[in-house]
C-alpha cells in the first residue's frame, strides 16, 4: 500500500471532495475538517484493506477501482462506484470487522481516521462538531439503508428460488 500522509484542507482537495456524491451534502468547512483526517491510500490488485475481526479506525472512500468483499472466506460483493463508503459498520458500532476487503486491480481510497475525532474538539464550537458528526452519520445511514433495501430484494429472490425447488420435489 501506498499511503499519502494527512490530507490538506485546500481549496484545491476540497473541490476534488465535492466530485464524491457522498460528500456533496457537506459545507466546504466540514470536508476541510474530514481532510484533517484523511489520508489517500493505493492498494495493488488483490491487496487487504480491512480485514475481517480487526478493531482499525479507518473509514473508506472509494475513489477509483474496485474492492471486493469477503466473509468467512465467501467472496460476497465487488463493489467499483466512486465514492462508496465501506467500513462504516465498525465505526457505527464498535465492533470488529464483519469482513474482509480486498482490492480488485489497482484501487485508491480516501482513508478517514476516525480515531483522531479529537482533532476537532480543539476547533470550532460545540454546535460545528456535532454538526459535522450529524453529516458523517447521516451518509452512513443513507448508504447502509440502499445497502438494506438491495439485501432484502436478494433475499426474497433466494426464498423464491427455495420455493421453487421445495414445488418441484413435491
Amino acid at each position: 500500500m501506498l499511503e499519502s500522509k494527512y490530507l490538506k484542507d485546500n481549496i484545491q482537495n476540497i473541490q476534488k471532495l465535492l466530485t464524491i456524491p457522498a460528500l456533496r451534502h457537506f459545507e466546504t468547512s466540514n470536508l476541510g475538517k474530514l481532510l484533517r483526517l484523511s489520508k489517500i491510500r493505493e492498494y495493488k490488485d488483490s491487496e487487504l484493506i480491512i480485514e475481517e475481526g480487526d478493531l482499525d479506525p479507518w473509514l473508506y472512500f472509494l475513489l477509483s477501482g474496485k474492492i471486493r468483499i469477503v466473509k468467512e472466506g465467501k467472496s460476497i460483493a465487488t463493489i467499483s462506484q466512486k465514492g462508496e463508503i465501506f467500513g462504516e459498520m465498525r465505526i457505527v458500532d464498535s465492533l470488529s470487522r464483519s469482513a474482509s476487503v480486498y482490492a480488485a486491480g489497482k484501487t485508491i481510497c480516501l482513508a478517514v481516521d476516525t480515531s483522531v475525532q479529537k482533532r476537532l474538539s480543539t476547533e470550532g464550537t460545540r454546535d460545528e462538531k456535532l454538526d459535522f458528526l450529524l453529516l458523517l452519520y447521516r451518509i452512513f445511514a443513507e448508504y447502509m439503508s440502499i445497502r438494506l433495501r438491495l439485501t432484502n430484494e436478494e433475499l426474497v429472490g433466494a426464498m423464491k428460488v427455495i420455493e421453487k425447488n421445495k414445488q418441484k420435489k413435491s
